[in-house]
Parts: structure tokens; sequence; C-alpha cells
């Protein structure tokens, strides 16, 4: 009894070279841009929050004073939680629309072999 290997399936590259996509002046481009607004929105946003947090716990006094009626300026701060939270989604999805999408759509009609740079 011989014992033959078979040989290796042909390996395919129809697709994609990823690492060469992930080196590219566009993609460390869409990086820098992501990241360029992205870290510093997070770190704005969570010093609000934790000033929140501190004058809750701290400042009772100052958080409880009142505003008008049964308004005091603590219900006010956590209202405006949620506030700037919709104003940091408007502004990602603005900054997004201006300076992600122009390069995430090149960098996807490169990939997909489209020469103007794909649709959205």
């Amino acid at each position: 009894m011989s014992s033959t290997n078979p040989d290796p399936p042909p390996t395919e590259t129809s697709g994609p070279d990823w690492v060469t996509v992930q080196e590219s002046a566009e993609f460390r481009q869409l990086r820098r841009r992501l990241r360029g607004f992205v870290f510093p929105m997070t770190v704005a946003f969570l010093a609000w929050y934790l000033l929140y947090v501190l004058l809750s716990d701290y400042a009772h006094g100052f958080m409880s004073t009142k505003l008008f009626g049964n308004i005091n300026i603590g219900l006010v701060f956590g209202l405006l939680q949620f506030v700037s939270t919709f104003v940091i989604t408007s502004i990602y999805v603005r900054h997004a629309d201006r300076k992600l999408d122009p390069v995430a759509d090149k960098i996807r009609g490169d990939i997909e072999g489209d020469s103007e740079g794909g649709d959205r």
C-alpha cells in the first residue's frame, strides 16, 4: 500500500490584500481623522460626566440650589448629560459626513475596483 499525500488545494488570491489596504496613505489618514475626533471628544465627555458625579457627591449645597420651583442645579446638570450626548452624536455625524466618509468611500472604491471611489 502506497501512501501518497494529495496535493494541497490551490490558494485563491482573489480577495483584497488587507495589509496593503491598512498600510495605505488613505487608510492612515482615515484612522488619524477618526482618532483626532474620538479621543478628544471622549476625554471632554468623561470630564463633563466626572464633574457632574463629583459635584453630586461633594457639593450638595451647590447642586441643591433651587433655580425655580422644584428644579435645582443637580437636576439641570443631570438632564444636560442627555443633551450633551445628543450634541456629541450630531457633531460626530457631521464630522463623519465631511471628513471620514469621503476617505472611506475612496478606500472602498479602490478595494472594489471602482474608479469613482464608491457611491453612497
